[in-house]
């Protein structure tokens, strides 16, 4: 056993106030059971088999309202995979059920036998026929195909709000369109072609010209049924005008049966009946999409109205002046966002019955978008505006800041409200279209029903095509609440169905809450057509029983989820998974969602539980020692939600007194740490130099074995010489800036393989350069950021550590009088923001009156005009890191690099390469994990330069891509040197 395990229930939850209805039950504990856990290991391999009781339950919840824990997920790599699935569960009478992203707000990403995860190696692109098609994987999210069609300006037509994180497949599936593809531009209209595979393995790709004849000889009953389901509907001409009626407005309730109408084959047919399935029907492997153009002339406006009717009563003049999206917030909406970063604050006091139109007009160049603007400010002149803020200017602008920050705001819409909920209550998002022109009277008898059954819900949506969603809240856990919840439902439906003819599911697919009314929107006929569907491509029922289609009238109250109060930081979560693509670990163990669903089922748990005994086991690897601490989840989610903040608390919890005060004594003494530090490293690079890594290696294996892998960290190849024992003379005198080096960078060296100038020496020589010289401080050794203790949790250190180089850098500065230069990311982010919780209350003032510049910026704005260039390289690639993204440097670093290279790429799969200052030691499969798709773009070609801005993440990037990563700073001071 190691010698300094964590603390025993460190992280077992303060207050228990389970058991909860909703908890794992016991005989669950053991996780997926037998016979199906080794089946499914011999058949597809241990790697991709998932089948332990914290796998199962963070596998378990989505961005919907249920919760239901599969018997074992399966991580599958390709078409074979799914197919060896599909077949052992016909083999077994088994159910599968496909998730990708997790985004879906009606539980269709949930399964209760076989989960199969098709997100994790289903990424990737292909632009086709410059740009004007693309081929796409499923686990693709939307934002990461629109980075690499907007190179050839062009655009998917979908563009749900939660692009950030949800992925080509589920849009698909689930027919998903967003803030401008109404009808016209959704996946249905702008999809291609598409690969599948049916229930019975059957492979088919719809644009192959001999898709027909092969799936003939191979399913002939499937292509019997569907011609017979066309042949039925074709000859009653009230249900194809029905039909084609219910498509006239935005439609996602069943399956498509237009598709019936629109396909002459039964290829063509099931190529439109996969879209909007929701995996009923078959695994879609690859999507081929027609894109659109990408007009990037924009105008827009944030207009406020008095009420919601009023709001609702303009937008048909705005879709007759040409607007591409009109979208709509309610007070309740609005003044929710005030949790979202850059929305005004005095929005938090609007008026209960404010409400905003978000409107946007797009034009491929100047003269269309001045044509726009004439038409928008005559629609302007006749309306009947309110200013109940400050802020509120209700004015059209070209200004892409604020045009962007409008948009953040729309698109926080349900994390926003769902983060403003009462603390433990479960939340519900519904989705409904009416025809646009009876929106206004929709949306009055909306908060009449809401009002008579004691919901005050926040509304929004796309306006413009009658589509509006609303969120409430209930208490899953009271079954009052429940049975308030399903009044409503039932008296909503109706609503929608018997008087405005509408559609009870516009975006967001039928799934589990919307399943049981199916037959009270299409009736008897149209209904039984749909089961029909079904058992004629899945006549065995293997494929997500219960989410499209169900005949059980209550099957939307079954599997409702409690929220249980958990730590504060995390508590507002809703599960939406915005989170996940920006997490380092998402590959290799949990994402910021998965942490908080784990922490969540604790809660629900009672003392002694096995079930609770598990997930504690699993979490501390799982979740706490492989988080980076990068805190990029809070940039992802719309609320801020730090998971990172969360770990780092329990890692503080798990640290024994010991431990916390060695901490603190290392702070304390910490220029002789520094120092031995730099001369261990000298010697390692000595002992490699003699004998290889080998021995290094061994030892610290060892090391690791005995103490503690999270604290003893493994010798890296790539770990960098030691830098020299002096740094650059300066003088203080006509100095326009203070220079700290920051302590990674008086430690360890540059690149090896790139003579020249260490970074000290680099940074001091440009400066002197641009007529701006620099000084260094002679007392800064000894002196750190604090994101050594800050990241492992240990505050005694931290605080020593931040008081001090606070005190340190007001004096050095002359009480802030001159600006503080540092060359380390990471350690500038530390010093302007990370340390300020720590602070005395004195410290806090000096700091207030320190300005803290990242050395890239300091490079950028103040030194890059006053430089000449001398020489560059061909091409340059950037790995930005997770600090710059924190202080929205990437720009400057972009700045550098360009004056540096005649060509500048940022891979479009950049993130965070996790090496976190020594993580990437202590857990080397991390960066390994986090840093595989950029390291994938980055290798597919040659570049002249591999730049960053952090020496630590330049060695990760070293590592992940086998190239030599260095400071931006160095390749500047190469261009600009005489």
């Amino acid at each position: 056993m190691p010698l300094l395990e964590p603390k025993p229930g460190a992280m077992r939850p303060h207050s228990i106030s389970g058991p909860s209805p909703d908890r794992v039950p016991e005989h669950r504990a053991g996780g997926t059971p037998e016979p199906l856990r080794t089946e499914l290991i011999e058949l597809l391999g241990a790697e991709k088999v998932l089948w332990k009781i914290s796998d199962l339950v963070r596998y378990a919840s989505d961005a919907s309202p249920y919760r239901f824990v599969p018997q074992v997920v399966v991580i599958a790599e390709d078409i074979d995979d799914v197919s060896a699935v599909l077949s052992y569960a016909h083999g077994r009478q088994r159910d599968v059920v496909f998730r990708s992203a997790g985004t879906s707000l009606n539980g269709q990403a949930q399964g209760e036998d076989i989960l199969v995860d098709v997100r994790r190696h289903w990424a990737g692109i292909e632009v086709l026929d410059g740009g004007r098609r693309a081929r796409i994987r499923p686990g693709t999210t939307v934002m990461r195909a629109n980075a690499a069609l907007a190179r050839h300006g062009r655009i998917l037509g979908p563009d749900p709000a939660s692009a950030i994180a949800c992925t080509l497949g589920g849009v698909v599936a689930n027919n998903s369109s967003g803030m401008t593809a109404g009808t016209t531009r959704n996946a249905y209209r702008t999809l291609s072609s598409l690969t599948l595979i049916l229930p019975g393995g059957t492979v088919v790709d719809t644009a192959d010209p001999l898709a027909d004849e092969e799936l003939a000889r191979a399913e002939p009953a499937l292509c019997h049924g569907l011609m017979e389901i066309k042949k039925e509907i074709e000859a009653d001409a009230a249900l194809v005008a029905r039909i084609r009626a219910k498509y006239e407005i935005k439609n996602t309730t069943g399956y498509r049966l237009d598709a019936y109408l629109d396909g002459n084959t039964p290829v063509e047919i099931l190529r439109g009946l996969m879209v909007g399935s929701e995996g009923t029907l078959g695994f879609i492997s690859e999507v081929v999409f027609d894109t659109l153009p990408l007009d990037r002339e924009l105008c827009s406006a944030l207009l406020f109205f008095p009420s919601l009717p009023a709001a609702a009563a303009a937008v048909p003049l705005f879709n007759e002046a040409g607007a591409i999206a009109v979208e709509l917030m309610d007070g309740n909406t609005l003044r929710a966002s005030v949790s979202v970063e850059g929305v005004p604050a005095d929005w938090a006091a609007l008026p209960k019955d404010t409400t905003a139109l978000l409107v946007e007009f797009r034009a491929p160049d100047e003269e269309g978008r001045a044509a726009y603007e004439r038409r928008a400010a005559e629609v302007l002149a006749g309306l009947d505006l309110v200013a109940p803020a400050a802020s509120v200017t209700n004015t059209f602008t070209r200004d892409a800041h604020t045009i962007n920050g409008y948009w953040k705001a729309r698109k926080a819409f349900i994390t926003a409200v769902g983060g403003a909920r009462p603390s433990g209550t479960t939340l519900i998002t519904e989705d409904f279209a009416v025809p646009p022109s009876r929106l206004a009277e929709a949306c009055e008898a909306l908060l009449k029903l809401q009002a008579e059954h004691g919901f005050d819900a926040a509304v929004a949506g796309h306006a413009a095509h009658g589509n509006l969603h609303f969120v409430l809240a209930f208490d899953a856990s009271d079954p009052a609440d429940v049975e308030r919840y399903a009044a409503f439902m039932d008296a909503f439906c109706r609503l929608t169905v018997e008087r405005f003819d509408g559609s009870l599911k516009a975006e967001h697919s039928t799934g589990r809450n919307m399943a049981p009314f199916l037959e009270l929107e299409w009736g008897p006929r149209a209904t039984e057509l749909m089961w029909r569907t079904k058992r004629v491509v899945d006549p065995d029922g293997v494929l997500a029983p219960r989410i499209l289609l169900d005949r059980d009238p209550g099957a939307h109250l079954r599997g409702l989820k409690t929220i249980p109060r958990v730590e504060a930081v995390a508590d507002p979560c809703i599960e939406c998974g915005f989170c996940e693509p920006t997490c380092p670990s998402e590959d290799l163990t949990t994402t910021p969602r998965q942490r908080i669903v784990l922490r969540r089922e604790m809660t629900r748990q009672q003392p002694g539980s096995a079930v609770l005994d598990g997930l504690l086991g699993s979490y501390g690897y799982d979740a706490v020692d492989t988080c980076a601490g990068d805190s990029t989840c809070k940039l992802a989610c719309p609320v801020g939600i730090d998971t990172g903040a969360l770990m780092r608390d329990f890692r503080h919890r798990r640290h024994s007194p010991r431990e916390e005060a060695a901490a603190a004594l290392a702070a304390r003494r910490f220029k002789t740490v520094e120092t031995a530090a730099r001369m261990a490293v000298a010697a390692a690079d000595k002992i490699t130099g003699r004998v290889g890594n080998g021995l290094l290696t061994a030892v610290t294996g060892a090391a690791r074995k005995a103490v503690r892998p999270d604290l003893v960290p493994q010798w890296l190849p790539q770990i960098p010489g030691a830098a020299a024992r002096g740094l650059p003379p300066t003088r203080r005198v006509g100095a326009r800036a203070v220079y700290y080096p920051a302590c990674v960078n008086r430690i360890f060296g540059g690149p090896e393989a790139r003579p020249g100038p260490s970074l000290p020496e680099a940074v001091v020589a440009v400066s002197e350069r641009a007529g701006k010289p620099v000084w260094i401080p002679g007392d800064v050794h000894g002196t750190c950021c604090a994101t050594i203790w800050h990241s492992k949790g240990y505050e005694a250190g931290n605080r020593v550590m931040a008081n001090r180089i606070v005190e340190a850098a007001w004096g050095w500065t002359a009480g802030g009088r001159l600006p503080l230069v540092v060359d380390a990311s990471s350690c500038t982010l530390g010093i302007a923001h990370e340390v300020v919780p720590y602070l005395t209350e004195d410290n806090r003032a000096l700091h207030d009156e320190l300005r803290i510049v990242d050395s890239i910026v300091w490079a950028a704005e103040e030194l890059l005009p006053h430089l000449e260039v001398r020489r560059t390289v061909g091409s340059a690639v950037l790995h930005p890191t997770c600090s710059m993204r924190h202080l929205g440097d990437e720009p400057q670093l972009r700045a550098v690099a360009e004056a540096c290279a005649d060509e500048v790429v940022v891979p479009d799969d950049a993130g965070c390469c996790a090496f976190a200052g020594d993580r990437g030691m202590l857990h080397p499969e991390l960066t390994a994990s986090a840093t595989a798709r950029e390291a994938a773009e980055v290798t597919a070609r040659e570049f002249d330069a591999h730049l960053s801005a952090n020496r630590m993440c330049e060695v990760g990037m070293d590592r992940a891509t086998g190239r030599g990563y260095y400071s931006a700073l160095l390749e500047l001071e190469r261009a600009t040197r005489p």
